[in-house]
């Protein structure tokens, strides 16, 4: 009866591999936020102590870097600095102690407006048509369908610098170069067939037998497909959301290549942040702060979709 009571079962991990796989874990988490800290703590120095050597760990914390972000600076004699009111604000007063002045705004926030526009617009349209592509494969009898599946995938093989140069001469002739819609419409382009591929696999579990029985209820095709499969689908349609949109935020050799002024987006303009005597690394350790914050929040709220959708169909009945 003893060694009855004794024995675990072969499904549930004992508590010692539990112990183990959650200092592993937490181990990973903190070699992988290393590099953000560090980041943070870049954005947060004088430029002085960002490229000193030895780098230091314990140095007295700055907004220079956030207001060289997001100004434009000239400077001016001490006679004149000594001439101007009191400062009016934390950069002025920053700006001024490097006998510096604010000369205006920064080109930062219209570039980081443009991220916003171009990423969540694509991300939008992708998996809004992924979503409409995967249900049509998923529910109907598509000629040659899995050849076209593969053609579908097939679109995201190559290295995206094997069709920029193509890319540019046709945006140059239909005018969309440096544009908002064109960018949507690449990165649209070549989120798709991720979605497609993604989502298809989510619609596939859903049993058909619910969209039969709201039919024979009076509901049309496209009322099931509304009423019923997208709420059952919104788990992959979350995952899906997030993993397109990485890619679209981050993406930089299309932006750096097909923009430059209009619609230029963050990730190409925040390494051309140059300062006095070089690289402003304050200012672009805060640029690149600041840029994680959307995707970050984004993937926070629906982080119990994204696991939800990546164990989906993991444990069948």
């Amino acid at each position: 009866m003893s060694s009855a009571n004794s024995a675990h079962s072969v499904v549930e991990p004992s508590l010692t591999s539990k112990r183990v796989a959650g200092a592993i874990v937490i181990l990973y988490a903190l070699i992988t936020l290393i590099p953000l800290a560090w980041i943070f703590l870049t954005s947060i120095k004088s430029p002085p102590d960002s490229i000193s050597y030895p780098p230091k760990i314990v140095f007295t914390p700055t907004l220079e870097g956030y207001c060289n972000l997001l100004t434009t600076r000239t400077r001016q004699t001490p006679e004149y600095i000594s001439s101007l009111p009191a400062p009016t604000g934390t950069c002025d007063e920053v700006t001024r102690k490097r006998n510096m002045v604010i000369a205006g705004p920064s080109n930062f926030l219209p570039r980081f407006v443009n991220s916003l526009v171009i990423a969540f617009g694509s991300t939008f349209l992708a998996v809004f048509l992924g979503t409409l592509a995967a249900y049509g494969f998923s529910r109907f009898r598509v000629p040659l369908a899995d050849d076209l599946l593969f053609f579908i995938l097939s679109t995201r093989m190559m290295p995206p610098i094997a069709v920029a140069i193509p890319i540019f001469l046709m945006y140059r002739q239909l005018g969309l170069s440096d544009t908002a819609l064109g960018m949507i419409l690449l990165y649209t382009a070549v989120n798709v067939s991720l979605a497609v591929w993604l989502l298809k696999g989510f619609i596939d579990e859903i049993p058909r037998e619910y969209e039969e029985a709201a039919m024979i209820d009076g509901y049309t095709r496209l009322q099931a497909f509304r009423k019923v499969v997208l709420p059952q689908a919104t788990t992959g349609i979350a995952a899906t959301a997030i993993f397109c949109l990485i890619f679209a935020w981050n993406e930089y050799a299309f932006a750096a290549l097909l923009t430059s002024g209009e619609a230029q987006t963050a990730p190409p303009f925040i390494p051309t942040i140059i300062g006095e005597g070089g690289q402003d690394w304050p200012a672009v350790a805060a640029g690149t702060t600041i840029f994680l914050i959307p995707i970050l929040v984004f993937t926070i709220l629906l982080r119990k979709q994204l696991l939800r959708g990546i164990t989906f169909g993991a444990v069948r009945k």
